[in-house]
């Protein structure tokens, strides 16, 4: 284990985004920060967080939530 310091923060993002990480956070039995962590770390070194069960339980969790948004509108996006 690494001991690491957290900081909170006011993070702002899609609200289906959110619903589907906070699902899929559940799913995996973490936290919502770590998960996202997770995602970032693994993306810093140009590696996939995830495994083909958990990008099929995303996919599901994508269809419920109505999250339609793809890598491909990641800086495409403006707030209402």
């Amino acid at each position: 284990m690494v001991t690491v310091e957290r900081a909170q923060t006011g993070l702002r993002i899609e609200r289906n985004v959110l619903k589907v990480l906070k699902a899929l956070a559940e799913y995996l039995d973490m936290p919502l920060g770590e998960l996202v962590e997770g995602i970032v770390l693994h993306a810093f070194d140009g590696k996939a967080p995830f495994s083909a069960e958990t990008l099929a339980k995303i996919e599901q969790l994508k269809d419920v939530y109505g999250l339609d948004l793809t890598a491909a509108d990641a800086h495409a996006l403006e707030a209402r």
